[in-house]
């Protein structure tokens, strides 16, 4: 959310508002379901998990650039690789040099390491 604040101070429209139901919500989502007797397919295709995924892609496609900013789970990967896969730039914001070598973060645009050095690549664009 700061990086978000950070972005639109240097002109940018930032959509970061996804953030709002907290980091648990898939979660909380799934136990409710299967409180219902609906197992993972069926809540995936629940009304709540399409309206959710509805209004994660609109604004996906909407964008013109992904920033994933690390640590983040596998839905933020997913996110970024079909914004890549649509052709738009994916880049991603680590804390730190991870110690870790994954070589799939090649399908990213750029990589960075602190926020200014990102900063000064969005303002080629």
């Amino acid at each position: 959310m700061i990086l978000g604040n950070e972005l639109r101070d240097l002109g940018f429209d930032v959509f970061d508002d996804w953030i709002t139901p907290g980091p648990e919500a898939d979660q909380f989502l799934l136990e409710y379901e299967k409180t219902r007797g609906h197992g993972y397919k069926e809540a995936l295709k629940g009304y709540a998990a399409q309206h959710n995924f509805q209004f994660d892609k609109f604004h996906i496609d909407r964008c013109d650039i992904g920033i994933m900013v690390m640590p983040a789970g596998k839905s933020g990967h997913l996110e970024l690789g079909y914004m890549i896969g649509c052709g738009k730039p994916g880049f991603i914001l680590f804390e730190s040099e991870p110690d870790r070598m994954d070589l799939m973060y090649n399908f990213a645009t750029d990589v960075f390491f602190n926020k200014q050095d990102l900063f000064d690549a969005l303002k080629k664009i």
